[in-house]
């Protein structure tokens, strides 16, 4: 185990890339954060070292584990994989995700953690004027009895459980970032897509049993022009609170700066945006800190108290594409029990 931790030097930073010869020593994103029965932390997160492949022109590479007494400082735990991951891309080449992995959402029930993952093979698309590798994503399962070892589960796309949609279909390029709800007896699993005419995209599917899943279609998609979400809306977290769904979610503006919203259901199926303004914004512009260009991959932990943790994606200014900004982990907490109000971790 790497002891480093560390230090909280701007607010709400928790999390900072790994040291040389880790997997993760060139960035850390997308935390999925679990506040285990015995009061420990778990953190599962991706990122990568700066040798995983550039044509890849995403955050994602491989994933790991990171354990917390407190749920603020932490330690990486070394896995059996390449670097100390715990979940890499698979050797099979013809397999969706044999290029790159990212762990978009960590679930335990029957004893079991289940892993909601997503990742992409080695084709090369074509997007107007850009050509990108690994970016045709698709959803994964996997399964571990530690957290650290994990088992794939077989699903009917190239080893995924979902496949893109057909062309025209608003999710024709990619179906990634799954988050799955296991609601009253059924399954619900949220993911999100990038339609070139509309921005990014929510969608959903659903399950009977968390292994078979038919799509609903688009339930959530970009604000008006203007607004902090108008092109669309990407990563989200699910939760279900006292009956009602609420779903925190990352929107995009125009410029491709990143802020967190908030989305209210009755049913998890039909969504209605709660405000026009976000709930938790990325840090001033120029301010030179560390989440100034973006805030997101929101998870949140509901506590003892009534109030909730927030842990996030946070992304510095600096660059003009997903590789050249620097991708570090963060903490905000609610006011309180209003969930609508937050500050980061050490800012009062």
């Amino acid at each position: 185990m790497n002891n480093k931790t560390t230090p909280i030097n701007q607010p709400g930073l928790v999390l900072a890339p790994g040291t040389e010869g880790w997997w993760d020593s060139e960035r850390v994103s997308a935390p999925q954060v679990m506040r285990c029965p015995d009061g420990t932390w778990k953190m599962w997160y991706y990122g990568r070292d700066a040798a995983f492949d550039r044509q890849i022109n995403l955050p994602t590479g491989r994933c790991g584990l990171a354990i917390s007494p407190d749920g603020v400082n932490w330690q990486r735990v070394q896995g059996q994989l390449t670097m100390g991951s715990v979940l890499e891309p698979h050797p099979d080449t013809q397999r969706f995700d044999s290029a790159h992995v990212g762990v978009s959402n960590v679930n335990f029930h029957d004893g079991l953690y289940w892993m909601w993952y997503f990742g992409g093979n080695h084709t090369v698309v074509d997007i107007g004027k850009f050509s990108a590798k690994g970016l045709q994503m698709r959803p994964g399962c996997a399964i571990s009895r530690d957290g650290i070892n994990w088992v794939r589960l077989e699903g009917a796309y190239q080893g995924a459980i979902l496949d893109v949609g057909k062309d025209g279909e608003f999710d024709a390029l990619f179906c990634a970032w799954p988050q799955v709800l296991h609601d009253d007896g059924s399954w619900k699993l949220y993911y999100h897509t990038l339609n070139p005419e509309k921005g990014f995209l929510v969608g959903l599917a659903v399950s009977s049993d968390g292994l078979h899943w038919e799509k609903v279609g688009q339930i959530l998609g970009a604000g008006e022009s203007g607004s902090f979400d108008e092109r669309g809306i990407g990563t989200r977290h699910v939760l279900k609170i006292k009956g009602q769904y609420l779903m925190f979610y990352e929107g995009v503006n125009n410029s491709g700066y990143h802020s967190i919203g908030l989305a209210i259901s009755e049913d998890g199926i039909h969504w209605q945006k709660d405000t026009d303004v976000p709930i938790f914004s990325h840090a001033e512009k120029g301010s030179g800190c560390w989440d100034a260009r973006a805030v997101g991959t929101p998870c949140v932990v509901p506590m003892d108290d009534g109030s909730f943790r927030m842990y996030y994606i946070g992304a510095n200014e600096g660059g003009h594409d997903e590789l050249s900004s620097q991708h570090q982990i963060g903490l905000a907490v609610s006011a309180g029990t209003n969930f609508r109000q937050w500050h980061r971790w050490g800012e009062y």
